[in-house]
């Protein structure tokens, strides 16, 4: 296995990671990435392999928890209900649990509610140049989730605050400020929907988190501390990837001058979350000595999964850095595979389905204004704006 070194926060390796990917990927499906000291996995194989294999998992193993530091322990709090980060029989439970309340049918009745708020943020566009990524890309998703949670639309900037600080909690080399900031955020995100909750319990609606606190199975219910990580999980999941998968396809189609109708709406889309995701690493404990294609993960590591580059493996894709929404149907990685399969998917893929073509169809003579940047936030991959020009 080879060692490779590379900073994450390198200015180039920001604006694209993918040119280190394919040098590690070249030398095998492993490799060692010595600025994280982990062992990551770079090909299609490699990673579909290991996210279905339930010998590897999020939870953190018993011999390697290590104490919260006090500063950090609001955030940690959260985590510790959160779905992300448990195994069954935890994760079946929760899961379970949340997927009565978070049906098909309820997140497909959104689609006329995506449209309509999609036509209003069009409206609001001003005739000069402006940030698309701020007055599209944020605002639709933060929208949706919290009238889906029942959460009201007036909240949209703290949940945005919120989401924001506690994310940054995921990326390499954090600081004091950052950990402060995401531990005040969880602090006042929980107070929040502790009382949000209690409310809704004494006032019953037709929303998510009626519906999450009616939620029953084998006699088993979500306790008001699981019930608060779980909206938490969905406001901040739920919208910050949809938010950097919106900037991210919309820099692309203007680049590659791809028309919006030059594939089926589902192409389309899955070739936007599988060219440029929002999330680039997920990692995995091995909960035993494994073998993965001829390497061996002993028990205890933790293996990076590099979801991003095992979309771009040419053994999978034909010419993967090439977009092409008409290529061949192939599940992508970008929603993950195997239990922890992302559970607001379906949403993001119906936001994305629902308002690009409302986008492109209204403002048909789109393009950029200045040049596209990304943020040095990695393992998330998004812009730090996206400067548009309606003309």
């Amino acid at each position: 296995m080879q060692s490779l070194s590379q900073s994450p926060n390198d200015p180039a390796f920001v604006q694209n990671p993918y040119a280190f990917y394919n040098q590690a990927r070249a030398a095998g499906p492993f490799f060692h990435w010595q600025d994280y000291g982990k062992t990551c996995a770079t090909s299609y194989a490699a990673v579909n392999a290991i996210l279905r294999d339930r010998r590897f998992g999020r939870e953190v193993p018993a011999d390697q928890r290590t104490e919260i530091a006090p500063h950090t322990a609001s955030f940690y709090a959260v985590e510790a209900h959160s779905m992300l980060e448990l195994e069954p029989p935890r994760h079946t439970r929760l899961r379970g649990l949340v997927m009565r309340a978070f049906t098909s049918r309820r997140i497909n009745a959104l689609a006329p509610e995506i449209a309509q708020l999609s036509h209003e943020l069009i409206d609001a566009f001003p005739n000069a140049p402006f940030d698309l990524l701020q007055t599209f890309g944020q605002r639709l998703p933060v929208t949706i989730i919290a009238r889906l949670l029942g959460v009201p639309e007036e909240m949209g900037d703290d949940l945005l605050r919120w989401s924001n600080a506690m994310v940054k909690m995921y990326i390499p080399g954090r600081s004091r400020a950052i950990e402060d900031a995401a531990a005040q955020a969880s602090q006042d995100f929980t107070e929040f929907l502790r009382a949000y909750v209690e409310t809704r319990r004494a006032h019953p609606a037709d929303d998510l988190i009626t519906h999450l606190i009616a939620a029953e199975e084998a006699g088993e219910k979500l306790s008001t501390d699981e019930l608060i990580t779980t909206c938490i999980l969905l406001l901040n999941a739920g919208h910050e990837a949809t938010v950097h998968t919106i900037g991210n396809g919309v820099k692309t189609l203007l680049e590659t001058k791809t028309p919006i109708q030059a594939a089926p709406i589902d192409a389309m889309v899955d070739e936007i979350i599988r060219f440029d995701p929002a999330l680039h690493m997920f990692t995995r404990y091995a909960y035993e000595d494994i073998e993965v294609l001829g390497h061996m993960i002993p028990k205890g590591s933790q293996v990076a999964l590099l979801l991003a580059a095992a979309n771009h493996d040419p053994a999978a894709f034909d010419a993967p850095a090439r977009f092409n929404p008409n290529r061949p149907t192939k599940a992508n990685l970008s929603f993950g595979a195997g239990l922890h399969f992302c559970i607001g998917a379906p949403l993001a893929r119906l936001e994305l389905q629902t308002a690009l073509p409302i986008l492109f169809e209204r403002l048909p003579n789109l393009r950029l204004s200045a040049t596209p940047h990304y943020a040095d936030l990695y393992h998330f991959h998004g812009l730090t704006r996206l400067m548009v020009s309606p003309t």
